[in-house]
């Protein structure tokens, strides 16, 4: 999973309403009369009035948590991004997702927006309230787009070859394989090895 702006806060939304147990959880965009508003109106944007050109615009720095996936796919602690919101994270629910197992692993500087979220456990699942589709080019795709299809592609090749051993055909040639062929390759190997190791040794391999 790879969400992005809006993604970011359905997917904020859902874990609350389902791993936190928050029943109605919602963002006030979608329902300002929900029982536990997750995602909420910024500060900045409460007295806004004016819909145009008045979100939260641009690069904006974003500091990456040590140790998460978001570190490692872009391979540094601190970068820019750029934005185009006007809702984020609810402050007050931070802890309690937190608590329950989500990672807010990208910070506002300032220690107040969540600006990316992972769950550790999860072969892929991150998202972003920033647009990494606009720093994307042909020739150099944002690190999320490339780490994101880098995953599927893995997870695709690894349930073709775990669909490939459960069949019987080749389910019996693994066996053969692992159960003749490996211990016959190691007597071969204990046979040329000299004469020393191979007699205190014999078939220790097999």
């Amino acid at each position: 999973f790879l969400g992005l702006c809006l993604g970011l806060q359905s997917a904020v939304i859902e874990f609350a309403r389902n791993v936190c147990g928050l029943s109605g959880a919602n963002s006030v965009e979608f329902d300002e009369a929900t029982p536990h508003p997750v995602i909420a109106l910024m500060d900045s944007q409460l007295g806004v009035e004016d819909k145009g050109g008045t979100m939260r615009l641009g690069n904006w720095p974003c500091r990456l948590l040590p140790g998460t996936r978001a570190a490692e796919i872009y391979d540094d602690l601190l970068v820019y991004e750029r934005h185009r919101h006007r809702f984020e994270v609810n402050p007050h629910y931070r802890g309690q997702l937190e608590t329950n197992g989500l990672v807010c692993s990208g910070i506002s500087p300032d220690n107040r927006l969540v600006e990316m979220i992972e769950i550790p456990d999860h072969p892929f699942f991150l998202a972003s309230q920033f647009h990494p589709e606009l720093t994307s080019r042909p020739n150099r795709p944002n690190p999320l787009f490339r780490e994101f299809v880098a995953a599927a592609v893995a997870a695709v090749v690894t349930e073709a070859f775990i669909a490939a051993v459960r069949s019987p055909a080749v389910g019996a040639f693994v066996r053969f394989v692992t159960v003749v062929m490996v211990p016959a390759v190691m007597l071969i190997v204990l046979a040329t090895v000299p004469g020393k190791v191979a007699a205190r040794n014999p078939v220790g391999w097999v």
